[in-house]
């Protein structure tokens, strides 16, 4: 892989949003990663934090697709996918980590538009790419709603790499990137570009929160390791191969009323991530920013593209 697979990523990265009201939705963001079937054929799936879908209520959520018309203009057209049935979630997540990854189907102008999955991170990876503190990484998100146009292709931003050390994986499942995780950005991707020296280039992880210490805000992120998108990946896999198949609910539906029909408005995210148990590593350590219990808050937006 010895390409720069920066706008690849925008490509793959969608917004997920669930309206709740007339005037405000939860947002959250995810990617798409082209996977095996056990039959050998292939499938996508959507990545993203579990939390987004966890404090999303309805069983169905908003995918922002972006087709491009035969004029070459880019225009958001967002279907709903089912992530909950009457027996509970569909989608998978991963044991112990902030990762779900639940199958989709895509419009037909998103045909390789998912990026494959060898190029999520493995456990060996930032040892044979010499991964260290300081080095630059992206990130591809929603930050409260906005997305960097009126077509909803995601916000790109950068920071460094604040962690040391980085494996093994199982000790160290996160990682501190020196960026501000703004609500909203939950599920991205992180990943490290040839812009930075390297031979090769890779998904490192999945943005899950933001760091706050006595409600303030530390400008650092916390990064899930890839391997657990692999792992979470595995387990889909091989419940599917025991019949269980939850692409069987995911059919696209009909749009229902919303306030808005492209990125942008009112919106309450999915303010912040899940609570992080005392005394673990890294981003685990780290104090979670305020009480998700609380009910949710209006933010506005500017530039609204409604």
């Amino acid at each position: 892989m010895d390409v720069d697979l920066t706008v690849d990523l925008i490509k793959a990265t969608v917004q997920i949003d669930q309206p709740i009201s007339e005037a405000k939705r939860m947002v959250g963001t995810g990617f798409l990663v082209e996977v095996p079937k056990p039959d050998g054929t292939t499938q996508t799936v959507l990545v993203t934090a579990a939390h987004v879908f966890e404090k999303m209520p309805a069983p169905e959520v908003r995918v922002g697709w972006r087709v491009q018309s035969a004029s070459g203009q880019w225009i958001y057209v967002p279907s709903n996918i089912v992530i909950r049935s009457s027996s509970g979630p569909v989608w998978t997540q991963h044991p112990s980590q902030d990762i779900a990854v639940i199958p989709v189907t895509v419009p037909s102008s998103y045909k390789g538009q998912a990026i494959p999955e060898s190029w999520l991170a493995d456990a060996n990876t930032f040892s044979t790419e010499h991964v260290a503190p300081g080095d630059e990484l992206m990130t591809l998100g929603y930050p409260h709603g906005l997305s960097a146009n009126v077509a909803g292709f995601p916000i790109l931003r950068a920071g460094r790499l604040a962690s040391y050390p980085l494996s093994p994986s199982t000790t160290y499942p996160t990682f501190l990137i020196d960026l501000t995780a703004v609500p909203g950005n939950s599920g991205g991707p992180v990943f490290m570009t040839s812009g930075g020296g390297r031979a090769h280039t890779f998904v490192a992880g999945v943005l899950i929160k933001q760091v706050e210490d006595d409600n303030q805000r530390l400008e650092l992120g916390v990064v899930t390791e890839a391997v657990y998108v692999r792992e979470t990946i595995d387990l889909l896999l091989k419940a599917q191969a025991r019949g269980v198949n939850p692409a069987a609910n995911l059919k696209p539906v009909p749009l229902p009323p919303a306030p808005m029909r492209t990125p942008g408005g009112p919106t309450t995210d999915t303010k912040d991530l899940t609570n992080a148990p005392k005394g673990g590593t890294a981003g685990q350590a780290a104090k979670p920013s305020g009480d998700d219990t609380a009910p949710p808050q209006s933010t506005p937006v500017e530039g609204s593209a409604e």
